[in-house]
């Protein structure tokens, strides 16, 4: 192979030697005409390259074409072009500003159009959409130099591009992809021409600020989908129903669970019987802290912002929320996280080689500054708690530690029932506190760590917090959509920040090792994902409401008041619905709470000191002792387990 050429190890293992420069296109034409025709992207050491982007390195390459997974990454990202040149079409003098980087579930672009959208235009873009695809235009790549993009989007008319522009680091390739009479600044990777983008539908049209500011203009931002074919749109429209559905802000309000207003965004009013769920997932939590050694502290809601100066904090935690007291100069700052404040309790005395390993668990609010226009119902919040914890040992004692957060994190997975946990470590930051070495160290601690407790796991090259890497814990529910859960964090900064000892065997001061934990994470966004994988139908254990008595009519009322009576003396939540309604009204009442159990007294059980019991979604009724009734109950809870 010369200078000039690069290898290229191929899917079944053969090696292709091309010439430095060659595009994917060229190697899938040297592969074979019908390979070439069905290219939407090349692979290069696993990233995704533009079919007309010149190859630079050699390495395992694969074609990308509409059966590989990764391809409708490369549809979507081109008919988010395409739907932007439908709107260019429709209304010629609309600005176009950016689209979406991550194209694995949806495109959109935010738009300076002339008209308020709405998706009653969606019918006339999609028709227009429709005539770009079936005239099959080729979409081409074209470097440009800087000056040469301003002068041509200036000449558009595109000045919110221009602006763009300047964004680009000095020295960064400029790219622009043309189709038609459409040009937008863009890295790729395209299909080759738009007859291969299949089948497409905008789902949504929404606001967004420019560069995300509340202070500049508002834009229309247009979101689709796009799929290779009619089946594959068929089938994600569906799942999106389902997630219409399952949707938690939904269910929240169905069982009044939850509450926002636009007087305090982001920050949920908990009602009775949502309460009754954080409470208990906090009660639960706080059992297995008491089961491997966690102890419980509340630190400050509010401190001076020197701590998160000290802890690093203010600089690279921009979403703070920061005040000034009357007649104080001080700047104070609501606290966003927990660390910093462990940190003060851990350097509060010195400490003894004897107290260590010292774990601090904490659930008060923290508060976060995030935009308005990104918070989502639970998922997104300002006002949240963590089940968070902090860990200070000796370095000889980190790996049995991490062995411990392991087995508890398997535990409270298990308990709720969360199957199929994608595990990924992930590794130091572009931007990071500390010394390589140390890293390199903490990273290899982290990958035993979770091969010991059984996990398989991938690598998250880059994708660490700047003060430590982590092991991420991501989860998939019902509907396939994936969300981070937990994380172990190894802390390289914080104990030198805040000048932590302890007082080791030897007499002398040592640097106490530092991990951070958390396994739900935050608990709103925990329990708007857990209603939605669960469509609000909660585990005996976390129902607010676990049973509910049914007299079936006025003269069992008395009766079944009683059965509550002894339900509650047990610790069991239960609710009497003695109203006038029938009582098939009132069991579809129940069902519609997504009540786990349905407990029914008439004549026969006013006699025979029983109840007929109903399970969630079982047909088959028994009719057993209310003693009897109320020992089922307790087990299950007991045990926790999952229907």
């Amino acid at each position: 192979m010369s200078e000039r050429s690069l290898e290229l190890e191929l899917p079944d293992g053969t090696c292709l030697c091309v010439p430095f420069g060659a595009t994917p296109l060229d190697v899938a034409s040297k592969i074979g005409p019908g390979l070439a025709r069905g290219a939407v992207a090349g692979a290069i050491g696993g990233r995704l390259v533009d079919l007309r982007e010149p190859l630079s390195q050699s390495g395992p390459f694969r074609v990308i074409t509409a059966r590989d997974p990764e391809a409708g990454e490369v549809i979507r990202h081109s008919a988010e072009h395409v739907m932007a040149a439908a709107v260019k079409r429709l209304w010629p003098e609309t600005q176009i500003d950016v689209g979406r980087s991550d194209h694995s579930e949806k495109f959109q672009y935010d738009l300076d159009v002339p008209v308020r959208l709405t998706p009653e235009h969606f019918e006339s873009i999609e028709a227009e959409m429709r005539r770009i695809v079936e005239a099959q235009q080729p979409l081409e790549r074209e470097v440009v130099e800087r000056e040469e993009a301003k002068r041509l989007f200036a000449s558009l008319g595109e000045e919110l591009k221009v602006s763009r522009v300047d964004d680009i680091d000095e020295g960064a390739e400029l790219t622009l992809f043309r189709n038609g009479d459409f040009v937008d600044l863009c890295r790729g990777p395209h299909v080759q021409q738009t007859g291969q983008i299949g089948a497409f539908k905008l789902t949504e049209v929404g606001g967004s600020y420019w560069r995300g500011d509340e202070s500049n203009p508002m834009l229309q931002r247009i979101y689709g989908v796009a799929f290779s074919t009619e089946k594959e749109l068929g089938l994600h429209l569906e799942r999106l129903e389902q997630a219409r559905r399952r949707d938690h802000r939904r269910i929240g309000a169905d069982l009044d669970l939850f509450w926002f207003h636009a007087w305090a965004p982001g920050a949920p009013f908990y009602l009775p019987k949502g309460l009754v769920l954080f409470n208990t997932l906090v009660a639960y939590m706080r059992e297995l802290n008491l089961k491997y050694g966690f102890l419980e502290v509340t630190a400050p809601l509010l401190f001076d912002v020197e701590i998160f100066k000290r802890s690093g904090h203010y600089e690279m935690f921009p979403d703070m929320f920061k005040i000034r007291a009357s007649g104080e100069d001080a700047e104070i700052g609501v606290k966003p996280m927990n660390c910093p404040g462990h940190c003060l309790i851990f350097g509060s005395r010195k400490r003894s080689y004897r107290e260590l390993p010292l774990r601090l668990a904490e659930f008060s609010r923290l508060h976060r500054n995030e935009r308005s226009g990104t918070l989502l119902g639970m998922t997104r919040v300002r006002a949240m708690s963590q089940d968070d914890a902090h860990i200070y040992c000796q370095p000889d004692q980190v790996e049995a530690e991490m062995d411990r957060v392991l087995r508890m994190t398997a535990e409270v997975y298990r308990d709720l029932g969360l199957s199929g946990l994608e595990v990924r470590v992930a590794t130091r930051p572009e931007q990071y506190i500390g010394e390589i070495g140390d890293w390199e160290r903490a990273e290899k601690r982290l990958g035993d760590a979770t091969e010991r407790a059984g996990f398989s796991f991938e690598w998250a090259p880059g994708e660490g917090a700047f003060y430590g890497p982590k092991i991420e814990f991501h989860f998939r529910d019902v509907l396939g959509r994936q969300w981070q859960l937990g994380t172990l964090q190894m802390d390289m900064a914080m104990p030198e920040r805040f000048d932590l000892r302890y007082v080791g065997a030897d007499g002398q001061e040592h640097v106490p090792a530092m991990m951070h934990k958390a396994i739900l994470g935050s608990l709103e966004r925990f329990i708007g994902i857990y209603l939605e994988h669960t469509a609000g139908e909660l585990p005996l254990w976390l129902a607010p409401v676990q049973a509910q008595v049914l007299p079936i009519a006025d003269r069992h009322a008395e009766y079944a008041g009683k059965v509550c009576d002894v339900l509650r003396g047990s610790g069991i939540r239960v609710e009497l619905d003695a109203r006038s309604e029938t009582l098939g009204y009132r069991i579809r009442s129940a069902e519609t709470a997504k009540i786990p159990y349905i407990l029914v007294a008439g004549d026969r059980e006013l006699a025979d000191g029983t109840v007929t019991v109903r399970r969630r979604h079982q047909k088959a009724q028994t009719t057993v002792g209310v003693e009897e009734a109320c020992s089922t109950l307790e087990e299950e809870v007991k045990t926790r387990g999952i229907s």
